[in-house]
């Protein structure tokens, strides 16, 4: 069914690649999105995508490593539709580097984007699920936060710790709210675009990670979306503190 008539969500990173394939997905479910990102063209544009495609949604900013822009966020959410009913952590960027070669600069900007955001996040939408004591949280972490993927470091362990934060959340809130997590493989965005062109041969590079996985290709934003779409929804009620797979069979192996 995966009906969300009446239902208001927010897109973190809503403005590009996944989120924004989400953002779109739940529009069309039926639901009321507020998109969220650092750039408002970006979540104008989503919007604007939605608008055309009959559904209802607003753009908003703010750097969610920020808590005054946050919760000024979440605010606005309250006082447009009076209710948050999904949250979808899906704001993150990128680092490369080992434990050396990675500075502190980057390593604390990852986490707290990553992770930090998430958090941020996460407290102002559960203050407001809990008013009507019913809401979902769904974490877009990572295929690298389930195994240690090389020249990463602080990637993989911002994700591993999403992955933490799910399930510690979905402890703390059970029975009324529900926390999920999807972990995508690596995804035709341009997150992975960007982190491509960085190298010396970004044709090898490319098919050396769709060849890593089992359905030797990359994913696509709308089949992250799916999966997000699915754990929010009242057809999988039962279910909290999961963590979903969506890699082209990655960590399968």
């Amino acid at each position: 069914m995966l009906g969300f008539e009446h239902k208001i969500a927010a897109i973190t990173g809503g403005g590009l690649g996944i989120g924004r394939a989400t953002a779109k997905a739940f529009a069309m479910a039926g639901a009321k999105v507020a998109v969220l990102d650092i750039s408002l063209t970006d979540a104008e544009e989503t919007v604007k995508q939605i608008a055309k495609d009959g559904g209802e949604a607003i753009a908003l900013t703010a750097d969610v490593s920020q808590e005054t822009q946050v919760n000024k966020i979440f605010q606005d959410i309250e006082l447009t539709w009076g209710r948050l009913d999904v949250l979808v952590n899906n704001a993150g960027i990128y680092r490369q580097g080992d434990v050396i070669s990675t500075s502190l600069d980057d390593w604390n900007m990852v986490m707290a984007v990553n992770l930090t955001g998430a958090f941020l996040c996460s407290r102002e939408a559960v203050r407001l699920m809990l008013k009507n004591n019913s809401g979902v949280i769904i974490n877009v972490a990572s295929e690298a936060g389930l195994v240690g993927i090389k020249g990463q470091t602080a990637y993989n362990v911002s994700k591993s710790a999403l992955i933490g934060l799910t399930r510690s959340m979905a402890v703390d809130h059970a029975p009324n709210l529900r926390v999920n997590c999807v972990c995508p493989g690596t995804t035709e965005t341009l997150l992975v675009e960007k982190a491509l062109s960085k190298s010396s041969d970004p044709l090898t590079l490319r098919r050396e990670l769709e060849s890593s996985r089992p359905m030797e290709r990359l994913g696509k934003p709308e089949e992250i979306a799916s999966a997000i779409l699915f754990l929010a929804s009242d057809d999988i009620k039962y279910c909290t503190g999961a963590v979903l797979s969506v890699d082209g069979g990655y960590t399968s192996k």
